[in-house]
């Protein structure tokens, strides 16, 4: 089989894909979700108590219960919500007025699995944009927690420096106060000798 024959089966698949997607009753479950139906019998009741429907009308387009438990997976009712798995990424609820409608809301595209929609897989690239994101996350907090550490360590130096000013000033203080003294002291013992070499030049004097 040639390259256009094998390009030829790929609408076919991607048709085949879609119908086995559409098929599957438990399409728009959550997980949380998936015992209450698994356990359910033939019979399910609706969530909010108010009927119940044959398990055959699960996704059946129809909508059954006013909360809308019966159409998880369609937009056949206004309260129902719509599961995206997203495996690779976070997994979310939509609306369901936004499934089938032309618009790829899931990253898995799961959501358009009726309308012929080719929606791109882009979990993986979700992904890898948030792993970045974290990583620039770590990396400002490591700047951040560095910066900080800088900061209070330059603090720290700053208040050494001060308290060792302050203990040299102290020092110097005493110092001058001592040299102060002593001049005071030198001044004076000459003054006394010198008072007393005049007093006995007088008393010389007397004498003679």
């Amino acid at each position: 089989m040639g390259t256009r024959g094998l390009l030829s089966l790929v609408p076919a698949c991607l048709l085949l894909a879609s119908s086995l997607v559409a098929s599957s009753p438990l399409l728009g479950v959550s997980p949380q979700d998936e015992k209450y139906f698994a356990v359910a019998g033939a019979v399910i009741a609706c969530k909010d108590g108010s009927r119940t429907f044959s398990k055959d009308r699960l996704n059946d387009g129809y909508c059954d219960c006013p909360d809308g438990t019966d159409e998880p997976g369609t937009s056949a009712c206004p309260q129902s919500k719509f599961y995206c798995r997203n495996i690779g990424d976070t997994p979310h609820f939509l609306f369901s007025s936004r499934v089938n409608d032309r618009i790829c809301d899931c990253c898995d595209g799961s959501d358009e699995y009726d309308t012929g929609m080719n929606c791109p897989n882009t979990c993986l690239k979700d992904q890898n944009v948030s792993e970045n994101r974290i990583d620039d996350h770590d990396a400002k907090a490591t700047k951040m927690n560095n910066s900080s550490r800088q900061e209070t360590k330059n603090r720290v130096d700053l208040e050494d420096l001060v308290q060792k000013l302050k203990g040299l000033k102290f020092l110097i203080v005493i110092q001058v106060g001592s040299a102060m003294c002593i001049m005071a002291f030198c001044l004076f013992y000459r003054r006394t000798r010198s008072r007393r070499r005049h007093l006995r030049g007088i008393n010389k004097e007397k004498y003679l």
